[in-house]
């Protein structure tokens, strides 16, 4: 046995792999070690990409409803705006035409009252040239006058 040179081969092989054993185990170690903090290392870092990802989701999401609260109330505000314009513009109008309907009776009444004067005025003419004529049929001169005079002198007192 000890004369087999496949007894020596196995012999040699066995140390060999005692020996190789050792130094290529760490090697192996090593590398397997390093890999596995590498992929540690990346499931940290996707880890962390992950919160901040849902974090910078949450941001958005609140302020998404923070812009929609906001074109509510700008919507709202508008619309209460509107409605107040709305009855301002109303009321304006209500008092444009009260306004206006008082000018038209105003100048209504001015005008009633100038034709009344008119009127007043054309009947004392008529009846001064109807006296003058009756007189000037029916009475003579110096007592037309003094009954002309008379009643010029009379008229103030009886228009106003």
């Amino acid at each position: 046995m000890l004369e087999d040179t496949n007894f020596w081969t196995a012999v040699a092989f066995v140390i060999f792999i005692g020996l190789a054993y050792k130094p290529a185990m760490k090697k192996i170690g090593g590398v397997l070690d390093e890999r596995a903090e590498t992929i540690r290392t990346q499931i940290e870092e996707a880890q962390q990409l992950r919160e901040d990802a849902q974090a910078l989701l949450a941001n958005y999401k609140r302020k998404q409803r923070d812009a929609l609260k906001e074109a509510e109330d700008i919507v709202a505000h508008a619309r209460d705006e509107a409605k107040r314009t709305q009855e301002q513009a109303a009321i304006d109008l209500d008092i444009a035409l009260k306004r206006r309907e008082a000018q038209a009776l105003e100048k209504i009444a001015q005008a009633e009252a100038k034709a009344l004067q008119e009127v007043r005025e054309k009947a004392v003419d008529v009846a001064m040239a109807a006296t003058r004529r009756l007189l000037v049929d029916q009475v003579d001169t110096k007592v037309a006058n003094t009954l002309v005079d008379d009643a010029i002198a009379q008229l103030p007192g009886k228009l106003h």
